[in-house]
């Protein structure tokens, strides 16, 4: 596997498989010795598992057309 000029490789869909690497995931790189190891994040949280319990509780009671024209006003 080659590095590209910024510095980016492909980990292998077997492993990325494996290790349930999915786009959006957090790594880590790990110096050990002479190698490099790649982890994936335990305590990551990404931005779609913030707002996951949020979906769904929205009590107001506007069409979406409504809610998009509030944004555009000036």
């Amino acid at each position: 596997m080659k590095v590209t000029t910024k510095g980016q490789v492909t980990i292998p869909v077997n492993i990325r498989e494996k290790l349930g690497i999915t786009p959006d995931t957090e790594v880590d790189f790990m110096q050990e010795g002479d190698r490099i190891v790649i982890v994936k994040r335990k305590d990551a949280t990404t931005a779609s598992r913030k707002f996951k319990k949020l979906r769904g509780i929205a009590t107001v009671k506007m069409t979406t057309d409504e809610i998009m024209a509030l944004t555009r006003e000036v």
